[in-house]
């Protein structure tokens, strides 16, 4: 909510020791505050701040998916050589029909695999904003 006069044009200047200075941008950075000068100002003024906070289960949770996509990816890479090293055999003829099955199911693998990946991401995005 913004105030009805935001022409801001009085100084306050303060001088902190290194440590104090530390001490504020720790606490600065446990808000939502972008700028330091809205956390100070909030502070002096005694307003309400709004604290930032993890749910550290959902952290675990995210970091999981993170590592299962990771993994998805070495597996499709994995997949992909495979079956292109099988391609290389495809002059021998009962390895054709096995060839095209196998490719249908490597597409179904590849197409599910980039679902995963893609919500995966869009989880991670959310999240770790």
């Amino acid at each position: 909510m913004k105030e009805e006069n935001n022409n801001r044009n009085k100084w306050l200047h303060l001088r902190l020791t290194d440590k104090e200075y530390e001490q504020i941008q720790e606490q600065f950075a446990l808000t939502t505050d972008l700028k330091l000068s809205d956390f100070v100002r909030k502070k002096l003024l005694c307003k309400l701040m709004i604290g930032s906070y993890r749910d550290a289960s959902m952290d675990a949770f995210m970091e999981e998916l993170i590592g299962l996509k990771n993994g998805l990816s070495a597996v499709g890479n994995n997949f992909n050589q495979a079956v292109k090293r099988l391609h290389t055999l495809s002059k021998i003829k009962e390895f054709e029909h096995w060839l095209v099955s196998y490719e249908l199911e490597r597409r179904e693998l590849a197409r599910q695999m980039q679902q995963a990946q893609e919500f995966i991401k869009k989880m991670a995005d959310k999240w770790l904003l």
